[in-house]
């Protein structure tokens, strides 16, 4: 019978299987005790979703705000060019107002004897007028005369300045021409003679 050769350089201790086997469970053990330090608790996972839906409800309110705004702004807009697209038809039709009031100045002042072809032009004329400016009333062109109101650079044009015994430094003496509005927005300015500086009239209570 042979002998068989015992090389104990082959042989590995009994224990190094387990030494492997820990050394295998290691890391797992490890990435483990990782998760259970990092995971968050309850209440902290609620904080996190109240933080995300007030933020969520944050963006949305904003978002519905721009929105308001944006169709005010429409709105507006589209108000505006309806309501001053006949800008320059009205200026023209106040031109024509103009022109008439003029045509009334132009008649000789009235008198008891004077004829009467004479009278009933200016009658029709001044039913004419009356009647024509209720009509630009009604679509919001207004007649401002500012005689004796204080001067407005924003409705009225200084045509020159005059010392008065009748009105404050500042007031207008005389209109040549009214003004004309478009609901809010200027059409033409009055054509108007202030008090100069040297006038020493009263300002109206």
């Amino acid at each position: 019978m042979e002998q068989q050769n015992h090389h104990p350089e082959n042989e590995q201790p009994a224990h190094a299987d387990s030494i492997a086997e820990n050394a295998t469970e290691a890391p797992a053990s490890s990435e483990t005790e990782q998760k259970a330090e990092t995971a968050a608790t309850p209440e902290e996972t609620i904080e996190a979703l109240r933080s995300e839906v007030s933020e969520m409800k944050d963006r949305w309110l904003r978002s519905e705000a721009e929105l308001q705004n944006l169709r005010s702004r429409s709105k507006r807009d589209l108000d505006d060019a309806r309501q001053y697209a006949v800008q320059k038809f009205a200026r023209d039709v106040v031109e024509a107002a103009e022109n008439l009031q003029r045509g009334l100045a132009a008649l000789p002042p009235a008198q008891e004897d004077e004829s009467d072809i004479i009278k009933k032009m200016r009658e029709g004329l001044e039913t004419t007028e009356r009647s024509f400016l209720s009509i630009l009333e009604r679509h919001g062109i207004n007649r401002q005369d500012p005689t004796g109101q204080a001067f407005d650079a924003n409705l009225h044009q200084a045509m020159q300045e005059q010392q008065s015994s009748e009105h404050a430094p500042g007031y207008v003496i005389q209109a040549w021409t009214p003004a004309w509005t478009l609901k809010d927005r200027l059409l033409k300015p009055a054509m108007v003679i202030v008090a100069n500086s040297s006038s020493t009239g009263q300002k109206p209570e």
